[in-house]
């Protein structure tokens, strides 16, 4: 688990796995603190020491500075010494058997190197967890409003192959991982499994959906209003980082102008919609054409660290 200034959440996810943790799986238990400002790393040491076999052999990173979520799940596979390493957002709760189908669909597809969960919102919505790799088909399925049938990939009830996953509850093998460099720390935050997906598929590795493993979503960052604006900025700058490292800059300009049309009539219908917000809508569109220009959490962290370091030097 990786957590910045998430520390209720983060408890939440760390009940929920001790609860679900399948019988008979050995298995360890880490959390990296993102330099989180909200006294999670020592609530985190009290959640420790109490009595349990996964909380007594529980490894703690803290971070001095913080870093983006790629490099932060890279690290902590890295230190990792299962075979098998869940990737865990701290505002993800794992329900009842996830952890076990999980680990028993790797389990019987030596060829697959990662399995996603199916998603729920905290009242029970199914949310989108599973996607067809982005490219120009995908974006030109959006741009008609096909991106339900076309693109999503997480219906059904049946384990399947799908092109990416969303790592707030991914079971990856960490031989694969290995092979592919791990994810790209140039990815922030956002698009990061996809590109991490792309990698494994294009080395050969299968990526599954399993409807089976089930896990609560609460999505910390989206009810997150203050930041909401450079969390968009870095939404829009993953994922066209990703056009132009995998498909090139001219797909990668034909992309960004198909994606914030597809959020032009959502914004017109907002205007006279109640309980919806245009500007956003605008504001998507604006930042998908640009790329994700501008401040956007990349920068929110590198404030953060500088001004961290300028009051170390002052002391």
């Amino acid at each position: 688990m990786v957590n910045t200034n998430g520390r209720e959440d983060l408890l939440a996810c760390l009940d929920a796995v001790e609860r679900t943790h399948p019988p008979g799986i050995e298995a360890e238990l880490l959390v990296l603190d993102n330099a989180s400002e909200d006294g999670s790393a020592a609530t985190v040491r009290a959640w420790a020491a109490g009595a349990g076999e996964l909380r007594a052999g529980m490894r703690l990173l803290e971070l001095e500075r913080r870093t983006g979520k790629a490099a932060n799940d890279s690290l902590l596979m890295r230190e990792a010494r299962g075979e098998l390493c869940l990737l865990l957002n701290e505002d993800c709760e794992l329900r009842e058997g996830a952890a076990l189908a999980l680990v028993e669909a790797l389990r019987a597809d030596p060829d697959a190197a990662a399995a996603g969960a199916r998603l729920l919102a905290p009242d029970g919505a199914p949310l989108a967890s599973a996607w067809r790799l982005p490219g120009l088909g995908t974006a030109l399925a959006s741009a008609l409003f096909l991106h339900r049938r076309l693109v999503t990939e997480s219906g059904g009830e049946e384990t399947r192959e799908v092109g990416w996953v969303q790592s707030a509850a991914m079971l990856v093998r960490r031989g694969g991982a290995d092979e592919v460099g791990y994810l790209d720390p140039e990815f922030f935050v956002y698009s990061d499994e996809t590109d991490f997906c792309k990698r494994l598929r294009d080395a050969g590795w299968r990526i599954l959906h399993v409807p089976g493993a089930v896990a609560t979503h609460h999505e910390q960052l989206a009810s997150d209003r203050i930041a909401e604006r450079r969390r968009l900025v870095e939404f829009h700058r993953g994922r066209d980082l990703y056009m132009r490292k995998h498909h090139g800059p001219l797909a990668a300009a034909v992309v960004r102008v198909l994606s914030a049309w597809t959020y032009l009539p959502r914004a017109l219908a907002a205007l006279v919609l109640p309980r919806h917000d245009p500007r956003r809508y605008f504001l998507h569109a604006r930042l998908a054409v640009t790329g994700g220009r501008g401040e956007g959490l990349r920068e929110t962290a590198a404030a953060f660290n500088a001004a961290r370091e300028a009051n170390s030097t002052n002391e």
